[in-house]
């Protein structure tokens, strides 16, 4: 069994710089791709985090600038998260109180099951299970603080 390490706020813990490396794997077609940049939680006025992410997607060989944001904003209860699109569309929860959470999030006919893990106070990984009749796909990232 696997241990994983509690987060009793997943705001404070998550707030800071993050070097990320992502893999991406398309099981239909077996395309391969890899994001690696950084990741910054940021406060947000009113509380939450402003989560913004910049770098190089290369897929299949093809490097492309890339970048995303997300809003971490306070959970229904101490210490977990609400976590909602830039444009303020929900996405999914987040509770590290036990160092691992799973989660899904329906996008159309395609389900997202998401498996976060935190390894220790300066690593955590994301895992996102894609399945669908549009998407067959696996994501999985990996953080480390960044100093």
């Amino acid at each position: 069994m696997k241990d994983f390490w509690p987060v009793p706020d997943v705001l404070a813990h998550l707030a800071g710089s993050w070097r990320v490396v992502r893999s991406v794997r398309d099981l239909a077609s077996g395309g391969e791709g890899e994001f690696s940049g950084t990741t910054v939680f940021s406060p947000l006025e009113g509380g939450g985090l402003l989560h913004h992410e910049s770098g190089t997607f290369t897929w299949q060989g093809v490097p492309r600038p890339a970048e995303r944001t997300l809003r971490f904003l306070p959970g229904p209860r101490p210490g977990t998260a609400d976590v909602r699109f830039a444009d303020g569309r929900p996405f999914h929860d987040l509770d590290l109180t036990t160092g691992r959470h799973v989660t899904d999030h329906p996008c159309s006919a395609d389900l997202y099951r998401g498996e976060f893990s935190v390894l220790d106070a300066d690593h955590w990984r994301t895992a996102w299970r894609v399945g669908g009749p549009a998407k067959d796909l696996v994501l999985t990232t990996d953080y480390a603080r960044d100093d």
